[in-house]
């Protein structure tokens, strides 16, 4: 997956964490200085995709060819599990770029969550380290598994031959069941919006946990430890990954972070939806789906499409 050692060997923390964070706050800082002009919390939003993505293609391609690599040599040394890795990052990273933005350019103005820091006059440069600083850190650290493959090149564990493929396929069905409910998250809930139906969203992959999109990105952060093992790429570090991304969205800035501000919005415009909304948070999980959810063909719907996934995967890899 890599160029050459020479390029590489320089040290954990200078070739792991802290290009990363260089990528980030790279980023970041230009992303700070555009939304505060336009006093645009939400700016910081659209990094979360589009960064990551940035981080993997810079450690696979970007660094090598600006360091005089040529770009055939660079693209040349990409394994097929590395271009599978980029791949799937693009199309998780991309998919979310587009909502993020759809969603801006659809509402017209900042995200409901961003009200209270609004109302303080300092609440921009509290933002600087707060919201867009500890975003481009946590970052850093959850990109950890799509460009750790791509710098280090210490021995990995190799697992099983008889469980190779397994344990591919099961990282491709993760990955492929993450993706679908994460599209058909937003796709029922634009749906939802479109139509301006009444009350809360409740159906569809909405009635198997409160927070399907974050439980279907949690799925997919999952996958990527597990196909670098299955490909001999895996290292400890890379676990650091989809356990930062699944503190931040449950504690930080996720489903804690959203209720609180629905249930305040709720109890202030319309108590009948905030009785609604108390009632849906007693019936389904947050995040990880109930026992009984077994039951729900939703569900099945989405373990399909991860079975479906990686038979695809393993077609198209079998002809190519």
């Amino acid at each position: 997956m890599v160029v050459h050692s020479t390029y590489l060997d320089v040290g954990v923390l200078r070739d792991t964490l802290l290009p990363n964070l260089g990528v980030q706050a790279a980023l970041a800082l230009p992303v700070y200085l555009i939304g505060r002009s336009q006093n645009y919390y939400e700016a910081k939003d659209w990094l979360w995709g589009g960064g990551q993505v940035a981080s993997a293609w810079w450690a696979a391609i970007g660094r090598h060819i600006a360091s005089g690599v040529p770009l055939s040599a660079v693209v040349k040394s990409i394994s097929k599990p590395g271009w599978l890795l980029l791949t799937g990052v693009t199309a998780w990273g991309g998919h979310l770029l587009y909502r993020v933005a759809s969603r801006a350019i659809k509402r017209g103005h900042d995200d409901h969550r961003y009200d209270e820091a609004k109302k303080d006059p300092s609440g921009w440069n509290k933002a600087f380290f707060s919201l867009f600083g500890l975003e481009a850190l946590v970052q850093a650290v959850i990109t950890l598994p799509f460009t750790v493959p791509f710098r280090l090149t210490a021995p990995a564990p190799v697992p099983p031959a008889k469980l190779k493929d397994l344990i591919h396929g099961f990282a491709i069905a993760v990955f492929t069941a993450g993706l679908t409910l994460e599209v058909l998250a937003d796709a029922q809930l634009g749906t939802h919006q479109e139509e301006n139906k009444p009350g809360l969203l409740k159906e569809g992959v909405w009635s198997i946990v409160r927070h399907p999109n974050y439980l279907g990105d949690i799925l997919i952060h999952s996958s990527w430890p597990i196909l670098l093992y299955a490909n001999g790429l895996f290292n400890p570090l890379v676990l650091l990954g989809p356990i930062a991304n699944w503190f931040f969205l449950r504690n930080v800035s996720g489903d804690k972070e959203n209720e609180a501000s629905q249930a305040e919005r709720y109890q202030r415009t319309d108590p009948q939806k905030k009785a609604e909304f108390d009632q849906y948070r007693q019936e389904k999980n947050s995040v990880w789906p109930a026992v009984s959810e077994l039951g729900n063909k939703w569900t099945w719907i989405v373990l399909g499409a991860g079975a479906v996934g990686a038979a695809a995967e393993r077609l198209i890899s079998s002809l190519f």
